[in-house]
């Protein structure tokens, strides 16, 4: 499956770099992206083969992504979302399942739901909200029973893929019992949801990460997993889907970020400096090094996922990828000079672009705290100042 969907990733990169500029410029939604994701058949990128999907693990899809990254940053950024929605889903396994308490009619759900993903559905995660960030501890939107499902009741931020995704993962909390945090897969057509548009921001223009409220009930087959309280847990199973799947996007950004200094540079006759070849040479090492990271940490996920040492590669993954690009591409504007920074030079689109890799969850500064803590012997995601999730 892999050399499949990674080459299409590979054809599909410069068509996306095209019709980048245009959508960051007015930080509107790459309809023709998803459109071309889509005919790909990269929807089913980590659905299983049996139901139509192309049986991708997460090593596959981190290449994936970093290469969706090289042609939009924000495309991937979205992609990453839907990844995240079905390979969570995909990954849980009879054992699973059985432990967790998972019923046969909420597999049953699933499977339905990852079918529609390999033909051609799409899926956004609405977890942020203001005020709570990413912690779903600390969420404020609420479900509870009712005769035909569930009410869920709330507002979501940074809702990537707003307005235009299938169906969105909800987290959400129990009216009845706060400390219960349970997930549900919206559709797009139910009464009661809203999408503000309200994204404007530095970098990522055009995801499309809007603001979505929610006045829904839906039926109760959309409690993923049929088992109420089981987001947190995931959360504890699966912290790559969390973490780790941003770092792919953000290595891609980074080494878009060298390719367009190097094409820059080159058409200026200007590789003869220097303190621009080292320039080069130093983003170029630290770019690899960011990807050898990913990838070590997706290798040990696909062999050993949920090991405390799987979990350290994860949380190292996500600093060094966010860390890195930010760094990188600062570096090759500087070396490309101030022509770089007008509006729509890809140069100025990367710079902030990649500036947002550490402000995704999980925060820079929390992933460092998270490895200080467990270099230091503790437990990292309980011994925090503040709840991971």
């Amino acid at each position: 499956m892999g050399q499949d969907a990674l080459e299409s990733a590979r054809r599909l990169a410069p068509r996306l770099a095209a019709r980048a500029a245009e959508h960051d410029r007015d930080g509107s939604f790459p309809v023709a992206d998803f459109a071309d994701l889509r005919a790909a058949g990269l929807f089913g990128l980590m659905v299983p083969p049996e139901l139509g999907g192309l049986g991708a693990r997460f090593a596959e899809y981190a290449a994936v992504a970093t290469e969706l990254a090289r042609g939009n940053g924000a495309t991937a950024l979205v992609f990453n979302m839907h990844a995240s929605v079905t390979g969570a889903l995909g990954a849980v396994t009879e054992e699973v399942a059985e432990a967790l308490g998972v019923p046969e009619e909420a597999l049953a759900a699933r499977d339905r739901l990852l079918a529609e993903a390999a033909a051609g559905s799409w899926y956004g995660v609405a977890m942020s909200e203001r005020g709570a960030g990413s912690r779903l501890s600390q969420l404020t939107t609420s479900y509870q029973p009712v005769a035909d499902g569930y009410r869920i009741t709330g507002a979501k931020t940074f809702c990537s893929g707003a307005g235009h995704a299938d169906g969105y993962l909800v987290a959400a909390r129990s009216a009845a019992d706060q400390s219960v945090v349970s997930q549900f897969l919206v559709p797009a057509t139910v009464d009661g949801l809203r999408v503000e548009p309200s994204w404007d921001a530095l970098g990522m223009r055009a995801t499309a990460s809007h603001d979505l409220h929610l006045d829904v009930t839906v039926p109760a087959d959309r409690l993923l997993g049929g088992v109420e309280g089981l987001a947190l847990v995931v959360a504890q199973l699966m912290p790559h889907w969390l973490v780790a799947s941003y770092a792919a996007v953000y290595v891609g950004v980074a080494r878009a970020a060298v390719d367009a200094a190097v094409e820059h540079l080159t058409a200026r006759g200007l590789t003869g400096l220097p303190a621009v070849r080292a320039r080069i040479g130093r983003a170029d090492a630290a770019v690899a090094a960011a990807q050898l990271t990913v990838e070590e940490a997706a290798r040990r996920v696909d062999e050993n996922p949920g090991d405390a040492e799987t979990n350290r590669w994860v949380w190292r993954a996500k600093l060094l990828a966010g860390t890195t690009a930010a760094e990188v591409a600062a570096s090759m504007l500087e070396a490309a000079g101030t022509s770089a920074t007008r509006r729509g030079h890809p140069l100025e689109r990367l710079y902030r672009d990649a500036r947002c890799g550490s402000l995704h969850p999980a925060t820079s500064d929390v992933c460092a705290d998270w490895l200080g803590v467990a270099a230091l012997g503790g437990d990292p995601d309980r011994d925090g100042s503040a709840p991971r999730w």
